[in-house]
């Protein structure tokens, strides 16, 4: 009779009743951390990043660091490393936590088997950069001093090449810099990145220039001497 009084709740509602009582007591246990700390001035509120990590509240302008999760995603993390947000001087956090030196712990030879091929990747991509930028630099060179064969044609692969060398050298622009200041978001670090696309679109405009001469050629087999430069470096760049 006692249950025949009680309300009829779908799985669904279950479901969402218990992740919300989860949620308000990782809330109050949040709370609860910071009631003890004491502070004057602007500060940022306590709150929870989007893995459910406490951020107590802190002055604005200061780094707090915090111990990596013990269990996320089906994965568990090294809880002696740390991860850390900045309090920014209007009173807000930053946007993204900065997560990079927590590190999953190695449990079976699969995942150090994934760990392994991505380093490799990794090397392979940087070891295919590098070649491709000493050979486009010596290609460079050799279209700079052979003034003999200085015409469009080789003027349009001159180009190719100049966007393709510039493009590399943005890319290790890039990896030069802080994960800390890419999540930041900086505005000279957009402007780094803006100016890698900017080159990187600048390789296809220019393989689209290659494709307009060769179909000039072969189509109209005497009309690539009314070409001009010009119209190409509008194209290209």
């Amino acid at each position: 009779r006692l249950l025949s009084t009680l309300p009829c709740l779908l799985p669904s509602q279950l479901l969402w009743t218990s992740a919300s009582s989860i949620s308000s007591q990782v809330d109050e246990d949040c709370e609860f951390l910071s009631d003890g700390i004491n502070i004057t001035g602007p500060v940022c509120n306590s709150t929870l990043d989007e893995i459910e990590t406490c951020w107590p509240s802190t002055p604005v302008g200061q780094v707090v660091s915090r111990p990596c999760p013990e269990f996320f995603n089906g994965v568990r993390y090294e809880i002696h490393r740390t991860v850390y947000r900045e309090c920014l001087e209007n009173g807000t956090w930053a946007l993204i936590s900065n997560y990079s030196e927590c590190k999953p712990i190695v449990e079976n030879k699969e995942v150090q088997t994934e760990s392994f091929h991505y380093e490799v990747a990794l090397i392979i991509n940087y070891l295919g950069h590098c070649i491709s930028l000493a050979a486009l630099v010596i290609a460079f060179l050799l279209f700079m001093g052979l003034r003999s064969i200085r015409c469009l044609r080789n003027i349009i692969h001159w180009n190719l090449i100049s966007t393709f060398i510039l493009r590399n050298s943005m890319f290790y622009t890039l990896q030069l810099i802080d994960f800390r200041t890419q999540e930041a978001n900086e505005p000279w670090c957009r402007v780094v990145s803006t100016i890698y696309n900017y080159f990187h679109v600048t390789n296809f405009f220019w393989m689209f220039g290659e494709g307009c001469y060769l179909h000039t050629a072969i189509v109209m087999t005497y009309s690539t001497d009314k070409l001009r430069k010009w119209v190409f470096l509008c194209l290209g760049w």
